[in-house]
């Protein structure tokens, strides 16, 4: 799949829930690429932003979009690597503001 397919696949299924894909075509398109190289690495798309240990059960808390994309994008209009955002940050009516970490340290170090 290229990243052109993987945007309107997710895009259909993704904009329902109120995830938009970041307006910044270049940044969104680097990182789905990423997501296509991880899928060709490790067998499933983990997020591009994070290091993944190539173990899809340790990893399964942030196969895209990760299980803490919703709160981030709920609090900070974005999820943490800004592939999803809210129409608000898309539009410029909320601040861009640093989405810190949320997945727990633990889980960090493999």
């Amino acid at each position: 799949m290229n990243a052109q397919k993987l945007y309107e696949v997710m895009k259909k299924v993704q904009e329902p829930k109120g995830c938009f894909f970041n307006k910044n075509k270049e940044r969104t398109f680097e990182l789905l690429e990423a997501l296509i190289t991880n899928k060709d690495r490790y067998g499933y798309m983990g997020c591009p932003c994070r290091l993944l240990s190539g173990d899809r059960k340790a990893d399964r808390d942030i196969i895209c979009p990760c299980i803490y994309s919703m709160p981030d994008i709920e609090e900070y209009g974005s999820c943490y690597c800004n592939l999803y955002v809210s129409e608000e940050w898309n539009d410029g009516k909320i601040p861009h503001e640093y989405v810190p970490e949320r997945r727990p340290a633990e889980k960090i170090s493999f």
